[in-house]
């Protein structure tokens, strides 16, 4: 069933599933930023992107293909690699943190899943699946090597620097490219393989 279908069918669990499906793409940001200020980087801090607060980082168009398509994306926190010891590894572990972030968001809406008991409300048991299939797309879709997508710059971290600079002068033109071979179809492969690997790592933690 998707997102549309929900709130024709279940309005309620619809309502309560915006919320935490909002704050999946706001914790995915405020990760960033957060890695990258124990790392040394104060950049959002001072900013004030360390927040909870909605308003300082939802995307209109974002937020809106989270519920349309079930991936979407925030304001980017800022984060200044100067300002951090070891930028290869501040590249790796800042980028990571947001898909760990939604790793971890998916995992504990599948335990739940698995803990709640039949009489629990269908509106629940909905909301809880929803909330860790739209996670698992969240960080399916980060993982993918195109910029300025997570896994770009996850990638760009292991690369040569001659290799890592040349993938991030794709940047500019990475978001037509992606929306582009979203178009033909070009990236289910990739996602349903990310999909797979992300499902299979949290069945085995469950098993």
């Amino acid at each position: 069933m998707g997102l549309f279908n929900l709130l024709i069918q279940d309005p309620l669990t619809f309502l309560l599933l915006a919320i935490p499906l909002l704050y999946s793409i706001i914790i995915h940001e405020l990760a960033h930023g957060w890695v990258a200020s124990l790392m040394g980087d104060p950049t959002a801090r001072n900013m004030g992107r360390l927040t909870l607060n909605p308003l300082k980082h939802l995307d209109p168009i974002g937020t809106a293909m989270l519920f349309i398509f079930g991936f979407g994306w925030a304001k980017p926190v800022p984060v200044n690699l100067n300002l951090i010891r070891n930028k290869r590894m501040g590249l790796i572990l800042v980028s990571s943190a947001g898909i760990i972030a939604n790793l971890l968001f998916a995992f504990v809406a599948v335990l739940l899943l698995r803990l709640l008991s039949p009489s629990s409300s269908e509106s629940v048991g909905r909301l809880l699946y929803f909330l860790a299939q739209i996670n698992i797309m969240l960080a399916s879709f980060n993982l993918i090597p195109i910029p300025p997508l997570d896994g770009s710059k996850i990638l760009m971290g292991f690369l040569p620097e001659r290799a890592g600079y040349l993938l991030a002068r794709l940047e500019p033109y990475g978001f037509f490219v992606i929306i582009g071979l979203l178009y033909l179809g070009a990236l289910d492969p990739v996602i349903h393989f990310f999909r797979w690997v992300i499902t299979s790592l949290i069945g085995l933690l469950l098993f």
